[in-house]
């Protein structure tokens, strides 16, 4: 796990889920849960994931132990940050979306499907769906969207076959963002709209600066879907897994500072 420098404060934490918040496709532990309560508390947190809503929903919202003033605090920015949801008059209200058209929806999947198979990485005896239109992000799981997580991480442990269709499909849609999601996944939005473009546009919208928010993630080495943050100068902690998160946070909670902004270091 990455170290945090001495003497700064930080008054917005972004998170990824999977593998992160939560085990991939999985409910959040209750640990985690009380841990983001309280961080609430202290600071904006923010969400950004290649899932969609409804994944959030499933594996964080419905198992948050907070208040309507905790929630005005909760940021969610689904499938890489393509959306970004707020809490407004009792509901998830969505403030932006950069949807596909159409057109551009069916000429990415038929991209995606011939490449995996050309090379080999389509399966005919998948946990559910391969391909996903999440409406601003398609996604390629190889497994299906429900594979078991033992599954998943046996599949492609170095990333060498995310990283190989990655490559192939780049070569034909030179104009879309590819990049490796999860650890069977590979996910497509519009260019340059990616974590990064999500975190920009929640540093506009609550007039931060990039000084003021630090990420973790378990994806931030480069061709990882965390990497675009790393890459515009945010602050980063790495982790392997919920537990180093479950531990960072709780120590970033014991040297709480002042003014709703927490001290690290």
């Amino acid at each position: 796990m990455v170290g945090v420098p001495i003497n700064r404060t930080f008054s917005l934490v972004a998170f990824d889920l999977d593998d992160t918040l939560a085990v991939s496709k999985s409910q959040i532990d209750e640990r985690m849960a009380a841990l983001l309560a309280r961080l609430l508390d202290a600071v904006e947190v923010c969400v950004i994931s290649g899932g969609q809503f409804a994944q959030f929903q499933t594996q964080v919202l419905r198992h948050l132990p907070i208040d309507d003033g905790q929630r005005a605090r909760l940021h969610l920015m689904p499938t890489c940050g393509t959306r970004y949801y707020r809490w407004k008059d009792g509901d998830w209200s969505l403030v932006y979306a950069e949807d596909f058209a159409e057109a551009e929806k069916a000429e990415i999947i038929e991209v995606l499907t011939r490449s995996a198979k050309e090379l080999g990485l389509w399966s005919d005896d998948t946990w559910g769906d391969i391909i996903e239109d999440r409406g601003s992000q398609i996604t390629f799981s190889a497994l299906g969207q429900q594979a078991p997580p033992p599954a998943k991480y046996a599949w492609d442990p170095d990333g060498a076959k995310r990283r190989l269709l990655c490559a192939r499909v780049s070569e034909q849609l030179p104009d879309l963002e590819v990049r490796g999601g999860g650890s069977t996944s590979v996910d497509i939005t519009r260019q340059g709209v990616d974590k990064a473009y999500g975190i920009g546009r929640l540093l506009e919208a609550l007039d931060l600066s990039i000084g003021d928010v630090l990420f973790v993630g378990d994806r931030l080495d480069e061709g990882g879907n965390d990497y675009p943050v790393k890459l515009m100068g945010v602050e980063c902690v790495a982790v392997e897994g919920w537990e180093q998160t479950a531990e960072f946070v709780a120590d970033f909670l014991a040297r709480e500072g002042h003014d709703g902004a927490v001290s690290v270091g």
